[in-house]
C-alpha cells in the first residue's frame, strides 16, 4: 500500500497549523508534512500529531523572507551566518515533533555573484547540515526546482542535485523528487525514477499543467506509480498541490488511488 502525506502548508490551510493535521488524519492521510512550522509551538504540533497518530515526514530549514520571494539561504554567502544560527534551532523542533529529515533550499541566485561562489556556499552549508543532521540520526534532504516552478533557483536540475550528493560524499543526503517541477521543466520524471531511486527518500506529487489535484491535469500517475513500483520505492508520496477548491471537495483522487494500487496489489497475489 502506498502512503500519502498531507503538505498541509497547501492543504487544509483554511485553518490553524495544528487543526490541519486531525484534518490530514480525518481525510485518510498517513502522515503530514509542512516547510515552515516554526511560528506554532513544537508541544502543540507534537501533542496534535499524537493525538492524530501521523508522523511529520520531513520539514525546512528556515529559507528566509518568502514575502519578499527568498527561496531558501544555503547558497547565498552574505547570509552564510544566518543559515548556519538557525541550524541547531531548527533541529531542536524537528526532533522534539519526531521529525526525522530536513529539507535545506538552496535559494535564488543574487545577481552579480559568480556561480561558482553560490556553489561552494552551498555545499559549505549543506555539509555542515548534514553533519549536524547526522548527529541527530536524521537525513538532509536536497530537492531540484525549475525555472518553471522558481526561477533563477540555484539547484535547478535533478542532475545538479545529483552532482551536490556526490561532492558532499555524506550518507545521510537524500533526495526529494517531485513529479510536477521536473514536468514543468520539460523533463521526464521516469528515467531519473528508474535510474536513481535509491537516492529519493520522499515523493512529491501534483498534476500538470496547474499544480492542483491529481486527474485535473495530464500528467501519467499510473506511468509514475510503475516507476516508482518498479524501482522498490517504499518512501511517502507527498501531496504538495494547490487545491482546486476546498481541499476536502477535491479529495475523491486519493480514494482512486488507493483502490487502484488495492486491485494491483490483489492481482499480484491472485
Amino acid at each position: 500500500m502506498r502512503r500519502y502525506s498531507a503538505h498541509i502548508g497547501y492543504l487544509f490551510s483554511d485553518r490553524p497549523l495544528v487543526e490541519r493535521i486531525a484534518a490530514a488524519r480525518a481525510n485518510g492521510f498517513d502522515a503530514v508534512e509542512n516547510p515552515a512550522p516554526y511560528a506554532t509551538p513544537a508541544p502543540a504540533v507534537a501533542a496534535a500529531l499524537k493525538e492524530a497518530g501521523l508522523t511529520y515526514v520531513q520539514m525546512g530549514l528556515p529559507s528566509g523572507d518568502a514575502a519578499r520571494g527568498e527561496k531558501g539561504l544555503a547558497a547565498l554567502p552574505e547570509r552564510v551566518a544566518e543559515f548556519r544560527a538557525t541550524l541547531e534551532p531548527s533541529l531542536d523542533y524537528a526532533e522534539a515533533v519526531g521529525c526525522r529529515a530536513m529539507h535545506a533550499m538552496a535559494g535564488v541566485r543574487p545577481e552579480g555573484v559568480p556561480e561558482a561562489k553560490l556553489w561552494d556556499t552551498y555545499i559549505g552549508n549543506l555539509a555542515l547540515a548534514a553533519d549536524a543532521a547526522r548527529a541527530r540520526g536524521m537525513l538532509l534532504l536536497l530537492e531540484p526546482i525549475g525555472s518553471g516552478t522558481i526561477a533563477d533557483y540555484l539547484l535547478d536540475t535533478p542532475d545538479l542535485a545529483l552532482r551536490a550528493i556526490r561532492e558532499l560524499g555524506r550518507d545521510n543526503v537524500r533526495l526529494i523528487f517531485d513529479a510536477f517541477h521536473t514536468v514543468n521543466a520539460g523533463l521526464d520524471p521516469l528515467p531519473f525514477i528508474r535510474d536513481h531511486a535509491g537516492l529519493i527518500h520522499h515523493m512529491h506529487i501534483a498534476d500538470y499543467p496547474g499544480r492542483h489535484e491529481p486527474g485535473t491535469g495530464t500528467l501519467d500517475f499510473a506511468a509514475l506509480y510503475a516507476a516508482l513500483d518498479a524501482a522498490g520505492y517504499a518512501g511517502f508520496i507527498g501531496c504538495e498541490y494547490v487545491p482546486a477548491g476546498r481541499t476536502e471537495d477535491g479529495l475523491g483522487w486519493l480514494a482512486a488511488h488507493r483502490a487502484g494500487a488495492m486491485r494491483k496489489a490483489g492481482a499480484a497475489h491472485a
